[in-house]
């Protein structure tokens, strides 16, 4: 007898087309049988140890999280309901060119600062990895739900090269192509890049092309964070979009927003430009987060060339009177390249967590706000900030325009990403809200998508993009990585105000076929893995 059957569900199956009525059979961790309208058709129906009466609740796969931040949190965190409770049964983690392997000590303890913003020191962790496989192996002890990892180009720079502003050598471009093959062959799904982000942003066209070359060659895909969200943000996709065509590289445009003021308005041309090379035959997809502003560290505003050397010279230059002034002058008056050639508005930057709590009381406000308070310049507050927590602070950036969220959502290639940062005190609501958000808000309420077509961009299409031939879809033989979730009441629970919030309408998630979420409450379960993808060459 099978392990588990789910009755009476309505089947929303990942490919976008109509849900139908089913009764669906689980056993071993996959998908066994779908009976299709059991009940009505008179026959007989298939029995389990045990039975799960879904009546009025949606089937679908589970969801999967093209952008996630989950690189320690996994580890130290193994009840991870900020992710279970949403449906999310695989996260996509090593984003934005920054995460732990490959590494050695010097590089290891570098990064460590460098992104403490996004996953915390670190102090917490046993760091007994240093190789991609190594750190796969880790995650393979059991985690809340499953995790597929990109290598990071910046951090392959910095053990390659180091923190400098220079091209690499042709021996260390050896090494870098030597190391994302060896990554990838140890079952990494692609590559990552930060380039707004150092040292990754160090990185010449030509240099990425090659890393981009490897890629292809092993059948993964290229997810940059690119040169800019603003001034020249139809610029830098254009330049991602040219890039991969000359290297034959999928590429997957990671939070594939139009922000700032000289954005308004303007996703059709960014879609029009991806149309344009899709209808040429490039492979592109991107992910979205259903939000208007974004998030990041303070230190990420800074100017590239603030940063070079890394942490301990970026610390060494804001407690340099001098220097500090050329830093400010770049960030509010010339637009600086960390800001995406946009002047700093300080009214937008929202101070969401802080490891030092004596800085607590800076949480919530924006750097104008507490400057203000201090009667200080918002300079001032911001580098105090930077100094005293050693690089740490992450702000919620609110530059984001609603019209753009919505156009691209609508995609054909869109997916969903959290690009969730689960560090801090107050951290962005998506950490904790993508996808019931995208099903309560801009499905139930606003229609910009059928129920259908968004679960599908949150299931079958990251799948594909992952090559991931059993997972994304309800159908026999594939995983049983599902998540049921009344649509009527199914939403975000978290807010700005409120942010780790859990989501509502969410009864149960099952990954591998095991309940993470039963009746709404997290179990013990630590089903999931690491997903290794076997390379093609």
């Amino acid at each position: 007898m099978e392990d588990l059957v789910i009755r009476d569900a309505d089947v929303v199956d990942g490919t976008g087309a109509p849900s139908y009525r089913a009764d669906v059979v689980i056993d071993g961790g996959r998908i066994v049988s779908v009976v299709k309208e059991a009940a009505a058709a008179g026959c007989q129906r298939p029995t389990a140890r045990r039975e799960l009466d879904a009546e009025g609740l949606v089937l679908s796969p589970g969801f999967i999280d093209m952008h996630a931040h989950s690189d320690l949190a996994l580890l130290r965190d193994p009840d991870h309901s900020a992710k279970a409770a949403q449906g999310v049964t695989l996260e996509v983690i090593g984003q934005d060119g920054l995460s732990y392997a490959p590494v050695d000590d010097r590089t290891l303890a570098e990064v460590r600062r460098a992104i403490a913003g996004w996953n915390g020191p670190g102090d917490d962790v046993d760091f007994d990895w240093r190789s991609v496989g190594e750190y796969l192996d880790r995650l393979d002890r059991g985690i809340a739900v499953n995790a597929a990892y990109l290598i990071p180009q910046g951090t392959v720079r910095a053990l390659a090269v180091g923190w400098e502003d220079r091209p690499a050598t042709e021996a260390e471009l050896d090494r870098m192509r030597q190391l994302v093959a060896e990554g990838l062959e140890q079952g990494a799904v692609g590559l990552s890049s930060g380039l707004t982000y150092t040292p990754g942003m160090y990185a010449e066209d030509a240099e990425l092309t090659e890393l981009c070359r490897v890629v292809a060659r092993y059948g993964g895909y290229y997810c940059p964070h690119h040169r800019s969200y603003g001034a020249g943000a139809l610029e830098a996709y254009r330049e991602m979009v040219e890039l991969t065509r000359a290297a034959g590289c999928p590429l997957h445009l990671a939070h594939a927003t139009m922000n700032f003021g000289v954005n308004k308005g303007r996703a059709p041309e960014l879609l029009a430009l991806l149309d344009e090379a899709l209808a040429a035959g490039a492979d592109i997809t991107l992910d979205t987060y259903p939000y208007t502003p974004g998030c990041t560290t303070l230190a990420a505003l800074l100017p590239s060339w603030a940063s070079e050397g890394g942490p301990q010279e970026i610390l060494r230059r804001l407690a340099d009177d001098g220097t500090a002034e050329r830093i400010r002058h770049h960030l509010e008056e010339t637009g600086s390249d960390g800001c995406h050639g946009v002047p700093v508005e300080w009214e937008t930057i929202e101070i969401s967590g802080v490891t030092d709590p004596a800085l607590t009381e800076y949480v919530g406000r924006t750097v104008l706000e507490s400057a203000r308070l201090r009667g200080e310049a918002p300079w001032t507050v911001a580098r105090r900030l930077l100094l005293a927590d050693r690089l740490a602070p992450t702000i919620l950036q609110h530059v984001g325009h609603e019209e753009n969220v919505r156009a691209i959502m609508r995609h054909r290639v869109h997916t969903g990403g959290s690009d969730g940062i689960l560090q801090g005190s107050k951290p962005h609501p998506r950490a904790y809200g993508t996808f019931p958000h995208y099903l309560g808000r801009y499905v139930r309420e606003l229609g910009v998508l059928s129920l259908e077509e968004c679960v599908a961009h949150l299931t079958s299409r990251p799948a594909a993009r992952l090559r991931l031939p059993d997972r994304g879809v309800v159908r026999e033989g594939y995983r049983a990585d599902l998540v049921l979730f009344d649509p009527v009441t199914v939403a975000a629970g978290s807010t700005f105000a409120e942010p780790r919030t859990l989501p509502t309408g969410i009864p149960h998630v099952l990954v591998d076929g095991r309940f993470v979420i039963e009746d709404g409450r997290r179990t013990d379960v630590l089903a999931g893995r690491a997903v290794r993808r076997t390379p093609s060459r």
